[in-house]
């Protein structure tokens, strides 16, 4: 187990690598925390937390909610739990969203840790302290940047994962290495088929260098100003992809990343072969590549993208794999551009 400690703006946050969720309990104290937690994660991992107070939600993406949102302040009135107490989420990135949320709001902020269970939000999800709900059809809409004060990684929960969950974390460590790590994306290509076997050294590097990329991009720009918006690839198509089809948050991501991929062929002059060449890994995490969605229903939800300023939104391209750059583009170009796809 390596521990990591990084200073943000507003707090110190502890990093727990390849520690035990068995463990929790020399990171919070049982008597003093309130753990949410989704039906699956409590059906599967309940028995390991024994003597914890616990607030279980519905499972999916459509309960990032605020229903849901109201259920936890109400478990936590009764609870009586005050601005002390530690909110602990354990799950997949719609819990970490949710309870880091409601730890924000809830009697003006309390602590609050994470506990993800799954690849994606092990990659993704539950690093950066951007915690939400959505509303509508616009996903993330209502929400807050606020750090956890810890996240515990256990490599051994992901591997209990359906394989189409499996599948879906990779899309989020294909985007780090299409952004930022031309040498990552190389290693995706060449460790395929042990990834794809859950090889647990290939999880242990992949989770590892993910939470190193993305930590030092929010470190570099926590509040989203500028080189932290490089995250945002493939999520503007992705966003509106998910909530229209209502598939899960990585298949939405890997269609983006392709429709972001084309269209910077004509905005930045990414070489095809390049595109191409990330196609062939998509489709290699068996993730889909074809934007299918009605088009128009896609520009009216991307057009409310929170990356929108005025008629133009900061529309994330790659000059090369391992280069990204963003750039303001107008709504009305995007439409054009998304026509043409």
């Amino acid at each position: 187990m390596r521990t990591l400690s990084y200073q943000f703006q507003h707090s110190n946050t502890k990093y727990y690598l390849g520690e035990s969720l068995l463990q929790l309990g020399n990171y919070a104290d049982p008597a003093r925390s309130v753990l949410v937690l989704d039906e699956n994660v409590d059906k599967h991992h309940g028995h390991k937390l024994q003597g914890w107070k616990k607030l279980v939600i519905p499972d999916g993406e459509e309960n990032k909610s605020a229903d849901v949102l109201e259920q936890i302040i109400n478990g936590l009135i009764e609870l009586e739990a005050d601005r002390k107490t530690m909110l602990i989420g354990i799950g997949g990135g719609m819990t970490t969203d949710l309870t880091g949320y409601a730890s924000s709001i809830y009697m003006r902020g309390m602590p609050v840790g994470f506990v993800p269970t799954t690849l994606l939000a092990q990659v993704d999800a539950s690093i950066g302290g951007k915690n939400g709900i959505n509303h509508g059809k616009h996903k993330n809409l209502l929400g807050t940047i606020r750090q956890p004060e810890f996240i515990l990684f256990d490599y051994s929960l992901p591997l209990t994962m359906p394989d189409d969950e499996w599948h879906n974390g990779f899309a989020e460590i294909i985007k780090y290495a299409c952004i930022m790590d031309a040498t990552l994306f190389t290693y995706l290509e060449e460790n395929r088929e042990k990834a794809m076997q859950r090889d647990v050294a290939i999880l242990e590097y992949l989770v590892e260098r993910s939470v190193e990329l993305k930590t030092k991009v929010v470190l570099e720009d926590e509040f989203e100003n500028g080189s932290r918006r490089w995250l945002n690839f493939g999520h503007t198509l992705g966003h509106a992809v998910e909530k229209l089809e209502n598939i899960a948050h990585g298949k939405a991501v890997a269609i983006g990343m392709v429709a972001a991929a084309k269209i910077s062929e004509k905005l930045k002059g990414l070489p095809v072969e390049q595109t191409n060449r990330l196609i062939r890994l998509i489709n290699d995490y068996q993730l889909p590549v074809t934007l299918t969605s009605n088009k128009e229903e896609v520009y009216n939800i991307f057009k409310m993208d929170k990356k929108r300023e005025a008629d133009n939104i900061h529309f994330v391209l790659l000059e090369e794999i391992g280069k990204a750059i963003t750039q303001a583009v107008p709504i009305s170009a995007l439409k054009q551009l998304l026509d043409e796809l």
